[in-house]
């Protein structure tokens, strides 16, 4: 098995037949069991997909013609990431690069040629890729101005977070532990970590670690999940005996979380249209041992699953562009494309009307997203609220002594985090109250 010749395929499923990265690596792994080779696949795949744009260009300028055998441009992306970015011996990378395209002769003069005349012309190709924007920051040409329209300040913070590697951050479940004696168990194993202040369940650690050395992982004393996601169940703020509905709830982090927050909920209704993602709902809350009405169905059309019962609390967890996450998942900044903002931003706006009239009066909902975008963000609430009389914002953190966030940036509705602030993916909650 050629290992480069593995990450090209996946690479090839995403660039060209626009698979998500994730599915395509799961599709891929399932003939591999050597864990070294698999890291090595997911690093050259990542590796590939943050750095997309920049090599992109630079091939663009090492060849007289786009190539058009996408397999064969995959190899020679994963080329020049390994010269560029890892600590793999150049003759390694060109020689075993090459080798991978074995059934094509002409491929491998070919790939030999580009890989060797890059590390003669390296400096010369990188600074001539520095003072072309998109190769420079490497994110398309309409995510940059996207970004730079709305946090023209914090734009190039963002475009790097975005192509750093985030860091692995637990939820502790606190129905069985506390994150002291968490953070002690981790200690106990040599895993350094610390907890996150603004966060109360929050654990990041300085290095990942694959879960299963995670200590109680299989018990459910810990999750995995984004410092940014695990603030929704305190936002949400659910009491003893209150009826529950977590809307677009995969892959089921906050439903776990809601749940290990408050055990004594009436009852507690997940949705969400994909069948197999609701899947993963049910495998994490049986890790967890916790149970909720699990509801295959379409957000924007209740009519097909609800059963006519209002609901106290509601979270949102709205359909976005996911902007907010691209350093977990490289891919979106191929995949995603101008257009598709619009359409996501329609649907958050008939998936907001559609579930509102199941919020009961002095009823709360809190809208997420992990997008950045105010069209999809602060604008679409402010839109909502001026459309719905009975809608009114609320404060995210009712409670005198937590008037002053310690994260995020106040929006016209909500507030939003900006990728990488804290350690943090991007994210945007603002919380809705029913008159």
């Amino acid at each position: 098995m050629n290992t480069r010749l593995v990450a090209a395929r996946v690479l090839t499923r995403v660039l060209q037949d626009g698979q998500s990265l994730t599915a395509a690596l799961d599709q891929a792994f399932l003939g591999i069991e050597v864990s070294k080779d698999r890291a090595f696949i997911q690093a050259l795949c990542y590796g590939v997909c943050r750095q997309f744009h920049r090599l992109d260009f630079i091939l663009s300028q090492l060849l007289d013609k786009p190539l058009k055998d996408a397999d064969v441009k995959a190899l020679a992306l994963v080329g020049l990431y390994q010269l560029n970015f890892m600590r793999v011996k150049p003759h390694a990378a060109v020689s075993e690069t090459v080798l991978a395209a074995r059934k094509k002769p002409w491929a491998k003069s070919l790939l030999n040629a580009v890989l060797r005349t890059y590390l003669r012309e390296q400096e010369g190709l990188e600074n001539k890729a520095e003072k072309f924007q998109s190769a420079a920051v490497s994110h398309p040409a309409w995510l940059i101005k996207q970004i730079e329209q709305d946090w023209p300040d914090l734009a190039q913070q963002i475009l790097l977070e975005n192509n750093l590697q985030p860091p692995l951050v637990l939820r502790v479940n606190l129905a069985k532990t506390s994150r002291e004696q968490y953070l002690h168990l981790l200690a106990e194993q040599d895993i350094a970590s610390e907890g996150v202040s603004f966060c109360p369940s929050a654990i990041q650690l300085d290095k990942p670690v694959p879960v299963d050395l995670l200590p109680g992982f299989a018990e459910g004393l810990a999750s995995v999940q984004d410092t940014a996601a695990q603030l929704a169940a305190g936002l949400l703020a659910v009491q003893p005996g209150q009826r529950v509905l977590d809307v677009c709830a995969a892959p089921g982090g906050k439903t776990a979380h809601i749940l290990e927050n408050q055990p004594q909920l009436a009852e507690l209704v997940a949705v969400d249209i994909d069948e197999a993602r609701m899947q993963r709902v049910s495998e994490n809350l049986q890790r967890l041992k916790l149970s909720a009405k699990l509801v295959v169905g379409d957000a924007a059309n209740p009519a097909t699953w609800w059963d006519g019962k209002l609901f106290d609390r509601i979270l949102l967890d709205a359909p976005c562009s996911a902007l907010g996450v691209i350093r977990r998942h490289p891919d979106i900044k191929v995949l995603r494309r101008a257009e598709d903002i619009g359409q996501l931003q329609a649907l958050q706006k008939a998936i907001l009307q559609a579930i509102w009239p199941l919020l009961a009066p002095g009823g709360v909902m809190v809208y997420a997203t992990c997008s950045i975008l105010k069209q999809e963000n602060e604008l679409q609430i402010k839109a909502f609220l001026t459309a719905n009389t009975d809608a009114i914002e609320l404060p995210l953190f009712p409670n005198a002594n937590e008037e002053t966030a310690d994260w995020g940036v106040a929006g016209v509705c909500g507030r939003q985090i900006i990728t990488g602030e804290s350690a943090m993916d991007g994210f945007y909650y603002a919380k809705i109250g029913k008159r």
